[in-house]
């Protein structure tokens, strides 16, 4: 009977070693986390690459499939009632990432998941004073929030496929814009003008049932950075003041961790959110290949970790999940542009009181989640 027993004590044990995953992802999220985020069943994904659709370009001087190739990588606002999303597109000029041109295209929804799209891109690299900084790559990665007035201000990445720098534009109805240019240009005589700058997340709040921009300390605040995380200040939305250690370097407020999901990188997500418990920061965690990266998560791959800050003191990290809340599962998260497995955060938005969260799908597609704050906050395993 003693033996007997040993056996099938060893055989539940490599039974659970099977599951090894589900038994250790499924845990309760710390109560200043956001989530559980959800993928609607059978909802994703959203948007994916349309070669009917073409468009002018000023670059070309010619008719393009301008979505052809990639749809991925979404900043999401609301608008009159409805989610508006800005989705970077690539077209088939190149032959793999960063060698093709973006543009963003525009897609709106009464529910947060069935869109319609326009056919041609609201914001792309044209005739203007931005061409030095967005031709030929494009215009990539919105990260959109609006004022309590109703200006909405995009923040994005121009690439002229030599330094990638964060740019600003803003708009009254998320389709005419107005680029204000690269956003550190001016900031301590240029000194990070000409260094790559990507990924910001502006601080914003849940006011009146609206989510908005709002100031920290009398000034606008943001999270920046695709490597580390970084800080920046601006009186004007437009233009920011990057903040300095006491060498004169850019102040880390965090960084890539050995042995977990973001051993490779820690980069931006969606607008930072005040809560009563401080600044919750979603973040894009990449992992290493081989050593010091996290067995758990294939290597290489991009899952969705949290942060949180001091809402008093927005540079005083206070705790930071040890593991995603979010991570590749699906098979369009885990195939396409990048097939080590992404979902890339980018887009979030206060809608009917539930955060909708739009990702990019392994650098190819649109997907969404949804997190209803009343429910029972525990991530199970995707």
């Amino acid at each position: 009977m003693k033996n007997s027993y040993f056996v099938h004590l060893s055989l539940i044990l490599i039974i659970c070693a099977g599951i090894d995953s589900s038994a250790q992802n499924r845990r309760t999220l710390p109560d200043w986390a956001l989530g559980d985020f959800v993928r609607p069943k059978g909802g994703n994904p959203i948007i994916s690459p349309d070669t009917t659709t073409t468009f002018w370009d000023p670059m070309s001087n010619s008719s393009i499939q301008w979505q052809a190739n990639d749809t991925f990588n979404p900043g999401a606002a609301v608008r009159n009632g409805k989610i508006v999303v800005l989705y970077r597109a690539e077209d088939k000029s190149g032959v793999k990432i960063g060698r093709r041109t973006s543009r963003l295209g525009y897609a709106v929804s009464k529910d947060g998941l069935q869109f319609k799209r326009k056919a041609a891109p609201v914001f792309y690299p044209g005739q203007d004073d931005q061409q030095a900084f967005e031709w030929p790559g494009g215009c990539e990665d919105p990260r959109i929030a609006v004022t309590e007035d109703g200006t909405y201000l995009m923040l994005y990445t121009q690439w002229n496929r030599k330094v990638p720098r964060l740019a600003a534009a803003t708009s009254k109805d998320l389709i005419h814009w107005t680029k204000h240019g690269p956003i550190f240009q001016d900031a301590w005589k240029g000194k990070f003008h000409d260094i790559p700058t990507k990924s910001a997340s502006i601080l914003t709040e849940v006011k009146g049932g609206r989510q908005v921009i709002v100031k920290q300390n009398g000034r606008y605040f943001m999270y920046w950075g695709e490597r580390h995380i970084y800080a920046a200040s601006s009186s004007n939305l437009v233009d920011w003041e990057p903040l300095l250690d006491g060498q004169g370097a850019l102040l880390k407020l965090a960084s890539p961790r050995n042995g977990f999901f973001d051993s490779d990188m820690t980069e931006c997500g969606p607008p930072a959110i005040l809560t009563e418990k401080g600044i919750v920061l979603l973040y894009n965690g990449k992992n290493k290949t081989g050593d010091n990266s996290d067995k758990r998560y294939a290597g290489g791959a991009y899952c969705a970790g949290q942060m949180l800050f001091d809402k008093t003191d927005p540079t005083r990290l206070l705790d930071r999940l040890d593991v995603p809340f979010f991570w590749p599962a699906e098979p369009f998260e885990k195939s396409g542009q990048y097939q080590n497995g992404t979902v890339f955060i980018e887009g979030m938005a206060w809608f009917k009181e539930k955060w909708f969260l739009y990702y990019g799908c392994a650098d190819s597609k649109v997907g969404v989640a949804i997190y209803h704050p009343d429910l029972k906050k525990q991530v199970p395993n995707r």
